[in-house]
């Protein structure tokens, strides 16, 4: 099938030409953004592929279908960014990457926990600049800890497995309880006893109607005073004005962030040059206690070699046999 593949960066290109070589694909590559100004370039081509700050409302979902388009697979696991409705009444087949690597994501969340505990990064630059003293530097065990996992599928039993090994106590938060966790030793509860005795809340829950701004004024209000929050999972879990409030009063002990709500038009781009349009985020990056990384939790060899092949191979289901078990559905938004 020939796929016309938006957003694309360097290395989604070299992972994506060495994995088409399983596939009986044509391949092109864009390094415009799919918009509905853009989809006219689709025109001809059975598929597109685009990634996850990529709005497909239903305009550019139904330029897309006028233009042929049957697929559109996206190299990312979420698809709240996918009108699902307008993509059934269009017959498009939306196909996604549900697993990459877990093991990617759950490392770098715990990256982040020990920057943030044992500030690392301040002490990096510190140390570079010939300055060795250790104050303001103080951090805490890990072991004896309580952590909060919300949403314990794939990355979330990593992340419990990791956790376990330095000592914590584990408290779990999810529709549908992990048999695994649980014989781990993870206590499943509701989720205001979860926010009460946490001392870490890691989220690895998707972002759906349900998970929405789950972090607010009154959750965190539930928290414990110097809570660290993690969130590698969907940036609009967290509602980031409450968690900004939240930092300067000091309930917020620490903020490691790999997803932000407003990411679309700044996450993978440089702005290094230019002055950040976001207020929000800019406000953010002055909290000495707070550690933000740009969308990168899934950015491991393995992680790219899997979401390019998955990707490919989700195409050449739908071509070959109109079905994919990686579809997504609305259902799958419930």
């Amino acid at each position: 099938m020939k796929v016309l593949v938006f957003s694309t960066k360097p290395y989604d290109r070299q992972f994506l030409e060495i994995a088409a070589s399983q596939f009986d694909h044509e391949l092109t590559f864009l390094e415009a953004r799919l918009t509905e100004q853009s989809s006219l370039l689709a025109k001809g081509f059975g598929a597109v592929c685009v990634f996850v700050n990529e709005q497909l409302d239903a305009s550019v979902l139904g330029s897309l279908a006028r233009f042929g388009v049957r697929v559109v697979a996206l190299r990312c696991a979420g698809f709240n960014n996918v009108d699902l409705e307008a993509a059934r009444e269009l017959r498009l087949k939306v196909v996604r990457v549900p697993a990459y690597s877990p093991n990617a994501v759950a490392e770098h969340t715990v990256g982040l926990i020990l920057t943030l505990n044992r500030k690392i990064y301040r002490a990096y630059t510190r140390v570079r600049d010939g300055n060795f003293n250790l104050g303001g530097l103080l951090g805490f065990d890990l072991c004896g800890r309580t952590v909060g996992v919300v949403g314990t599928g794939q990355i979330g039993m990593v992340f419990t497995k990791i956790m376990l090994g330095f000592g914590c106590r584990l408290l779990g938060l999810d529709k549908f309880p992990n048999s695994q966790c649980r014989d781990l030793g993870m206590e499943y509860v509701e989720r205001s006893k979860l926010f009460a005795e946490s001392d870490i809340i890691s989220l690895h829950c998707p972002l759906t109607p349900e998970t929405h701004h789950m972090v607010n004024v009154n959750s965190i209000a539930q928290m414990k005073d110097g809570v660290m929050i993690i969130n590698t999972s969907g940036g609009a879990v967290i509602d980031t004005q409450a968690v900004i409030q939240g930092l300067k009063s000091g309930k917020i002990g620490h903020l490691g962030l790999d997803v932000y709500e407003e990411e679309a038009d700044v996450f993978f781009e440089d702005l290094s040059n230019v002055v950040i349009p976001d207020d929000t985020l800019s406000r953010l990056i002055t909290f000495p206690n707070v550690v933000i990384t740009g969308h990168q939790a899934f950015f491991t060899r393995e992680a790219l070699q899997c979401i390019a092949e998955t990707t490919l191979r989700n195409i050449a289901d739908i071509e070959h046999t109109g079905k994919c078990v990686n579809e997504a559905t609305t259902e799958r938004l419930q």
